[in-house]
């Protein structure tokens, strides 16, 4: 009889634990979507065909941090989207490898505008190689393909490339700068229809470049925001 009983007890307890944990995972799955699709439309970054964004909601149990509206770990992972250059030249997208935020201390401000703050940001944004060559191959105009490569003497938030070509008709094989400050990053081409390209990346509110550095997989170009305001304004800069 007492092993009976033991039997009904755990089944009393465990069963609600089991069920309370499916509907938790149900709900931060829901929640997820939810984001990324809010993601997707303010910040354009699942333009393309193949590009993939997601949004996770880390932590358990999500549905204590959703009645509170606080989280502790919001992460976003987007790959293979565009971005154009900030005066929109023809051929000048360039295509974004990566694009990786950490997002910690997250409030919800108002659930009706589905906005919010983080104490703080984190992440990281990949260019190859491949991408850059093909985009400054387009803007040179006149010649033949551009190979950009790593090269030495990154610092701060400006990574050293090589250039190598033919640009209106002679051979280049120098080295340029990709600089990286705020939400902008500009590449210099010496000897082309337009030495400078710079294009804009949509960021969240208080997020900005910190550093860019040149490496043997492409450029890597790192982030940090404080009082990072995740408002549902679109994107209009």
């Amino acid at each position: 009889m007492r092993h009976r009983w033991v039997k009904v007890v755990a089944i009393t307890v465990v069963v609600p634990a089991v069920l309370l944990t499916v509907a938790d995972r149900v709900a931060v799955h829901y929640a997820d979507k939810e984001a990324t699709h809010l993601a997707a439309e303010k910040y354009g970054y699942q333009n393309t065909t193949d590009g993939h964004l997601d949004v996770s909601i880390e932590g358990f149990p999500f549905l204590t941090q959703a009645f509170g509206q606080n989280f502790d770990h919001v992460s976003l992972n987007a790959e293979q989207f565009t971005i154009d250059t900030t005066n929109n030249a023809q051929g000048g997208y360039l295509p974004v490898k990566q694009l990786q935020l950490d997002l910690h201390g997250v409030q919800v401000t108002s659930l009706t505008a589905h906005s919010a703050e983080a104490n703080l940001a984190t992440g990281a944004l990949t260019l190859s190689y491949e991408a850059l060559s093909g985009v400054v191959t387009r803007l040179a105009g006149s010649g033949g393909p551009i190979r950009i490569s790593q090269a030495a003497g990154s610092a701060g938030q400006a990574a050293r490339v090589r250039i190598m070509g033919v640009v209106g008709g002679r051979e280049l094989n120098s080295t340029g700068t990709l600089l990286a400050q705020g939400n902008e990053i500009s590449l210099s081409l010496p000897g082309a229809e337009q030495p400078t390209a710079t294009w804009r990346v949509r960021l969240p509110e208080n997020v900005g470049f910190t550093a860019a550095r040149a490496t043997s997989d492409g450029v890597q170009i790192s982030m940090v925001g404080h009082l990072v305001n995740l408002g549902s304004s679109r994107f209009t800069g």
